[in-house]
């Protein structure tokens, strides 16, 4: 596959990712999307969709990456975005336990986690640590623009996934709003990742 072929595949994984999650949290009963994350959606009636989205959205930055390896202009992000994708992968490999009473008849709380649900945790964390660092060591110099952006993306998206990882786990205040905050962090990051393919499609 030829390198812009590659760096395209960054600039369709965030926005396919989007529409695939927003598509199927409309048509779910019970599921309430301010509330509920994004990965409790692999959970139930056609669950295997949402796990489908975050296997090509992996496999789609995975080959980003690659092309970002080859086009420069730093190694170790695009290893980073390579992070990125395989803990994607992963989650859509390892589903999910039930969070905040999804699917209902689940407690807002379990006391004791699957092998898979655990999995997917530490996956899932290991690809928002990935991204956030990527953020900041992709804010290159030459283009202040562009590095104020990414080093402001790398903050929020840090800060959101913090606040979202609260409310889901205990804090009851944020409790509410835990898919919101969840899914403000998402489209920080795959914003920041499109932005990212298109720049390095046009250097």
């Amino acid at each position: 596959m030829g390198n812009q072929a590659l760096l395209a595949c960054g600039v369709a994984a965030g926005p396919l990712f989007t529409a695939a999650y927003l598509l199927v949290g409309a048509g779910r009963r019970d599921y309430r999307s301010l509330r509920h994350p994004v990965s409790s959606l692999a959970l139930g009636p056609a669950g295997w969709v949402q796990s489908v989205s975050f296997l090509c959205a992996g496999l789609l930055s995975l080959a980003f990456s690659a092309g970002l390896w080859r086009a420069g202009p730093s190694r170790r992000g695009a290893l980073l975005i390579g992070v990125w994708a395989v803990g994607l992968v992963g989650a859509g490999i390892f589903r999910t336990d039930p969070v905040r009473g999804y699917p209902p008849g689940t407690p807002d709380r379990l006391e004791r986690h699957t092998i898979a649900g655990t999995l997917h945790d530490l996956l899932s964390l290991l690809a928002f640590l990935a991204l956030a660092v990527a953020c900041f060591l992709l804010a290159l110099p030459g283009s202040p623009g562009w590095a104020v952006y990414s080093i402001a993306s790398g903050v929020l998206f840090a800060t959101t996934m913090v606040l979202a990882g609260a409310a889901f786990d205990q804090s009851q205040r944020l409790a509410d709003l835990g898919g919101l905050i969840q899914r403000t962090a998402i489209t920080i990051g795959w914003t920041w990742l499109t932005l990212l393919a298109i720049r390095a499609l046009h250097t």
